[in-house]
């Protein structure tokens, strides 16, 4: 239901619904925050209609909704913890009960992370006003100007205003190089944005959307008329720990759907290289949603967008907190970041053994170990990730540096590592203190279809295995292989850590879009897009409701035309919620395909039906787990095992090889036929820690 735009010039007050209900439109009634929400009243018209908010009668607020019967209120003053909502039209009552909870946070994240930086004046927000980094909201206006702007101009301003606004000021006449816009309603208009910044749940936030200030001030009731009544929500990317609120680039920077008529907005926790915890990301979007459709009205769609870290948590958000997100659309797509760690810190172990071999490694060898398109690929990955993704003492520079854990000179201080930061999810190890961790290598045989294909040979094979270690609690590199905990496995599993694809994401349309850049090294690996098909079809059976796009031309506008699906899934009158539903309500131009260099469009199909083309001009590759016998999915975090076995081999060990073999493994090799240990379905979703 649009409200945002419905409620306009509504006054008539009739008969809609038999029984009086009282609903939130502004969210979940046991997620509440700040102290507001958006409150619906509907039901037969038997006398004057009543409503109390804790006894407190607060009829005033209410106002006549676009529909017959239909009233709505933005209510405040809520206190803190359970609130009680009774309402009464002569004849009939209801009542709601509402939890609210700070606007500061947390919600269902668990205890907030300390320390924690404050960064509003570098926001340009000034000095925040308490521990919880807070700061005053401001409403600023910009315009666009009739000036063209290069694209890779804009894209490299990383915070603030993106060439081509200037400041508005919304008392003064329109300047005269004002420029205009076509929203995707076909009206033309002042390229005129509102911009809204503040701090939510200790994030700063931004939203805007066209907006001519000469017109009345936009709420629920009075939607500016440049505005589709669509949100576009957009993901950072990146993947570090917290302990700092982070900045985001403006929601300006979203230009193309701004001039389209959509709102955009965007947070600094949700930014994955701000705090790579999806469950925070998740929390702060819900309470940044919240906050927007009880200013302005509750939008048509939400579309998230995002790429690399911010696919990550478009997906682990679909999963995890269905209804926050109507379709998303990742761009140089993963799954989720705690599958990724493994063969991403894979890198620095193969890279070590191949350092320490008594053997010479060729560069096609050390690809082919790797599984990547490219050795550079995992050069790559140790330039940035590996194994500073897992290292306690990578925090950001915003953290003080005589806060940060050293196992001598400061063992009780800030641990950066990626479990570390998701220490009220997985828990505590009760041995060590630290975070629980799920990084596992037990049993994994490094280069097997290297050795299997005749790439190395089966002494290279066994020593790689005897020389690949592991890490230990500090991620130091060990010669022991490292050891998951259970607890932790089973808690990332069932609470949906791991991308299962389960959650809304068999339900809602996703459009996977990448440029192919893996014979440069680039991280954003082409695999990724099919290790995200394996689970959606092992979970679903199909995923139809999901489209690949490689290398699309600039000119497809991926958020326009899921727009359009999405309202044709919402008039499908035989429409459910099955992937094969939301496939048959797909605009044509949205068909998986990729593009040549010279802009040749080619189907794509992930069953292998069309796809001979793409994957001749794009060919996925794969990473050191994939290369080590693990399936496609990529979600077993550690391996079941079985015994050495020399038939498992499609060329033959000396005995004495084999030998080494199973003194490397005295509990068995991977056995990728079998759920890993720990695997099960996701437990439920709207958890809270």
């Amino acid at each position: 239901m649009r409200l945002g735009v419905a409620l306009l010039g509504v006054s008539t007050i009739g008969v809609n619904a038999a029984a009086l209900e009282v609903s939130v439109l502004s969210g979940r009634p046991d997620m509440v925050t700040g102290g507001n929400a958006l409150i619906a009243v509907a039901g037969e018209t038997q006398g004057p209609l009543r409503v109390r908010l804790n006894g407190k009668d607060v009829t005033r607020a209410f106002r006549p909704g676009p529909t017959p019967g239909l009233f709505l209120a933005r209510l405040s003053g809520l206190r803190q913890g359970n609130n009680r909502l009774e309402a009464s039209n002569g004849g009939q009552a209801a009542h709601l009960d509402l939890v609210n909870h700070p606007v500061t946070g947390p919600v269902f994240s668990g205890p907030h992370q300390q320390p924690f930086i404050c960064q509003t004046d570098q926001a340009g927000l000034g000095k925040a006003l308490d521990g919880a980094c807070s700061a005053e909201t401001r409403m600023r206006y910009y315009y666009r100007t009739q000036e063209t702007v290069d694209p890779v101009q804009r894209r490299r301003v990383r915070t603030g205003v993106p060439p081509g606004f200037k400041a508005l000021d919304p008392a003064a006449p329109h300047p005269s190089d004002v420029g205009t816009t076509t929203t995707s309603a076909g009206h033309t208009v002042p390229f005129i944005v509102r911009v809204e910044t503040g701090t939510i749940n200790r994030a700063i936030y931004e939203i805007a959307f066209l907006h001519d200030p000469q017109r009345d001030p936009p709420d629920p009731w009075n939607a500016p008329s440049e505005w589709n009544g669509r949100l576009v929500y957009g993901f950072g990317g990146g993947c570090r720990s917290g302990y700092r609120q982070g900045l985001t680039r403006s929601a300006l920077q979203n230009t193309a759907a701004v001039g389209k008529g959509y709102a955009v907005a965007v947070s600094s926790q949700n930014v994955f290289g701000n705090n790579c915890n999806d469950v925070i990301s998740a929390e702060t979007m819900m309470m940044v949603k919240e906050h927007f459709i009880e200013s302005y009205g509750v939008p048509v769609h939400t579309i998230g967008v995002g790429g690399s870290g911010g696919s990550m948590q478009q997906h682990l958000i679909a999963q995890n907190y269905p209804g926050l997100l109507d379709a998303i659309i990742p761009g140089a797509s993963y799954p989720d970041p705690t599958t990724l760690a493994h063969p991403v810190t894979d890198c620095s172990l193969l890279a070590r053994a191949f350092e320490n071999s008594s053997h010479e490694w060729t560069d096609q060898q050390r690809t082919a170990v790797s599984g990547y398109a490219t050795w550079a690929t995992c050069e790559s990955w140790m330039r940035s990730y590996s194994p500073s993704l897992i290292t306690p003492q990578s925090c950001a520079p915003a953290v003080p540096e005589e806060s940060v854990y050293d196992p001598v000179g400061n063992p009780d201080g800030t641990r950066c590592g990626f479990f570390d930061n998701m220490v009220n999810l997985v828990g505590r190890d009760p041995s060590t203190g630290f975070a629980r961790r799920a990084l596992d290598n037990v049993g994994v045989q490094y280069g097997m279809r290297a050795f299997n294909d005749g790439l190395i040979s089966a002494e290279q094979f066994v020593e790689l295995n005897e020389r690949v270690g592991g890490f230990d609690t500090d991620a130091n590199l060990v010669p022991q292989r490292s050891h998951a905990s259970s607890e932790a496995l089973a808690i990332l599993y069932r609470t949906g850590r791991v991308n299962s694809g389960g959650g809304s994401l068999g339900s809602i349309p996703i459009v996977d879009t990448r440029r192919f850049q893996d014979p440069s090294g680039n991280i954003h690996d082409r695999v990724r897009t099919f290790v995200m098909d394996a689970r959606l079809r092992a979970t679903h059976g199909s995923a139809a409701n999901r489209v690949i796009l490689t290398n699309p031309p600039p000119s497809l506008d991926a958020v326009f035309l899921v727009d359009q699906w999405l309202d044709a899934i919402d008039a499908d009158r035989n429409g459910d919620a099955s992937a094969e539903t939301i496939a048959r309500n797909r605009p044509a131009e949205l068909d998986s395909a990729c593009w040549s260099s010279n802009g040749d469009r080619h189907a794509d199909d992930p069953t292998g039906a069309a796809s001979e083309h793409c994957d001749t001009l794009y060919a996925p590759s794969g990473d050191p787990r994939i290369a080590a016998g693990a399936p496609i999915a990529g979600d077993i975090l550690k391996c079941q095992l079985k015994p050495v076995d020399a038939g498992d081999y499609s060329r033959q060990l000396r005995p004495e090889l084999l030998g080494r073999l199973r003194a490397i493994f005295p509990e068995g090799v991977c056995d990728y036929s079998r759920p890993g240990v720990g695997q099960e379905a996701l437990g439920g979703t709207w958890l809270s820690y």
